[in-house]
């Protein structure tokens, strides 16, 4: 009996710790599309890698920060899904910025599998901190 007891307690113990954070809320199908999505609508800007813009931080000759990276090293992670997507859909000049909205191109799930191809380029440390922020 004893032996059944110290089998069964790391079990109930495992089944009550919650998944890695690192386990995404997209799976390979949505990055796939979305990585269709991405290449046709942000990488000319984004770079086909989300790996934007070399100097990002820095303005250009009209006083215009260019597209950051999308892939887990700039901003995009301290936002949840419903600000990127509202980013994407409205674009940023109506807040100083230059990225066009992309509401009337692209649907609600076009946006989603964009996020989803992007996010899937965060390192798991990076998502993780976002997941235990935003999804928790």
């Amino acid at each position: 009996m004893r032996g059944l007891i110290i089998a069964v307690v790391p079990l109930l113990v495992l089944a009550n710790v919650p998944a890695a954070a690192s386990e995404r809320w997209f799976n390979q199908d949505n990055v796939e599309y979305g990585n269709k999505v991405f290449q046709q609508n942000c990488a000319v800007c984004h770079g086909s890698n989300a790996e934007g813009t070399r100097d990002w931080k820095k303005t250009d000759a009209n006083g215009n920060y260019p597209p950051p990276p999308l892939n887990g090293s700039a901003h995009a992670w301290h936002h949840p899904i419903a600000q990127l997507a509202r980013s994407i859909k409205q674009g940023g000049i109506k807040l100083g910025g230059v990225m066009p909205p992309f509401g009337d191109k692209l649907s609600d799930q076009e946006v989603l599998a964009a996020i989803a191809f992007f996010q899937s380029k965060w390192p798991d440390q990076v998502y993780d901190k976002w997941h235990q922020r935003f999804m928790q």
